[in-house]
């Protein structure tokens, strides 16, 4: 008698099983989506984490079987994952990944290090190696209150060596940008091939622009909000200002009376439709990639960015390409400089050098699906065996 194809689905299934790790779900934001993302190829696959919070876990994963390590049960640590540093590799070492054939971790923090069965395959989709243990070291240690500047100064070194120990064991390293790829070299003497992280095109609208300029983004210091808030100011230019975090109390001190509205944190399509009615987004942060720039352009918005970063790879520059350029880059992460892009930006988009369809048509080269199709591609180009666990097709809608 003939098997159903779910039976011999889960025949198949026993024999590559597959662990998908990322290292805390405890906001929403593109590196939890790329982990959703990457679980949607393996509707099986057990999810492993540090520690979650339920509203940090996307929905797509929200019915999965999840795992978290032992910080899980420290009281307060969803709060505080990032203050336990020290214990991050013990707590990754300790997920249990035994009998896993193919481990996929989504990381920008320790979970590279996950022990796996010998003859496992071990991918890493790198979102970027740990700044505050490598190159912005000493600009986090700097914004520390003294207490934890003395236990960060006194435990980084070590976490550090663990890490670079830890990104030895991978088996191969996706990175989410060209950026980010140059820092896993430099970092961990390490090759990797580069996907960028999707963007879900499905949810762009279209309307028409008004006067106003738009940030987005969780407030916090790297953003460095406060940049683009003083130069529309001292320009006379109105700002939306779309999230929330630590710096939101001293941001909206700091804009006083001036014309800056503070629209908190927001749904997905309440965000979309910021991004829709804005005349241009404007983007501070040295990026690893940055999704909310596409995410602008996907509805036909352009951008003025710091140019540095991911937003070389995300930001078509008025000021390098001539055609089908989708924004304006500023040099430094000045409020001159700010002033200075967005006097750039106006003067182009007066002359009409910006058309929101070739914007859009940009940004539908990061579409969810595309990076669904090359993740699959890169997978079974490694380790063949795992076609008989992943989705037969590519979701449109992801």
């Amino acid at each position: 008698m003939a098997r159903s194809e779910k039976e011999r689905s889960g025949e198949l299934g026993r024999l590559v099983r597959v662990a998908i790790v990322h290292h805390w779900f405890v906001t929403r934001g593109g590196g939890e989506r790329v982990a959703e993302c990457i679980a949607s190829l393996f509707p099986e696959a057990e999810i492993f984490t540090l520690v979650a919070d339920a509203p940090g876990i996307p929905q797509g994963l929200q019915e999965r079987r999840l795992h978290t390590s032992f910080l899980q049960r420290i009281p307060l640590a969803r709060n505080y994952h990032r203050h336990m540093m020290p214990l991050y590799p013990m707590a990754t070492e300790g997920l249990d990944l035994r009998g896993f054939d193919l481990v996929i971790s989504s990381d920008s923090g320790p979970v590279k290090g996950v022990r796996v069965d010998a003859g496992a395959v071990h991918l890493c989709y790198c979102h970027s190696p740990m700044r505050y243990l490598y190159d912005g070291y000493e600009t986090y240690r700097a914004q520390m209150g003294s207490v934890t500047r003395a236990a960060f100064s006194a435990t980084a070194g070590r976490v550090r060596a663990w890490d670079e120990r830890a990104a030895q064991r991978v088996s191969y390293f996706i990175a989410n940008s060209e950026y980010v790829a140059d820092r896993i070299r430099r970092c961990y003497g390490r090759e990797s091939v580069v996907i960028h992280p999707p963007i879900d095109l499905h949810r762009a609208c279209v309307a028409q622009p008004e006067e106003h300029y738009l940030c987005a983004g969780r407030l916090v210091g790297y953003k460095r909000t406060e940049l683009m808030m003083e130069a529309c100011v001292r320009l006379g230019r109105k700002l939306r200002i779309a999230g929330a975090g630590p710096e939101e109390s001293r941001l909206r001190k700091l804009a006083g009376t001036a014309d800056v509205s503070f629209l908190g944190e927001m749904t997905t399509e309440a965000l979309w439709q910021e991004y829709a009615k804005c005349r241009a987004l404007l983007f501070a942060a040295d990026e690893d990639f940055g999704m909310v720039p596409l995410e602008a352009q996907a509805c036909g918005r352009p951008v003025v960015a710091y140019g540095a970063g991911g937003s070389l790879e995300t930001v078509r520059g008025l000021d390098v390409v001539k055609d089908r350029a989708t924004g304006i880059y500023f040099a430094e992460q000045t409020v001159a400089s700010v002033m200075d892009g967005i006097l750039q930006f106006e003067a182009a988009d007066d002359a009409g050098r910006f058309d929101s369809a070739e914007t859009q048509r940009w940004a539908a080269e990061f579409a969810t699906p595309v990076f669904l199709r090359r993740m699959r591609e890169f997978i079974l180009q490694k380790i063949p065996e795992a076609a008989s666990v992943m989705t037969p097709g590519i979701a449109e809608t992801m």
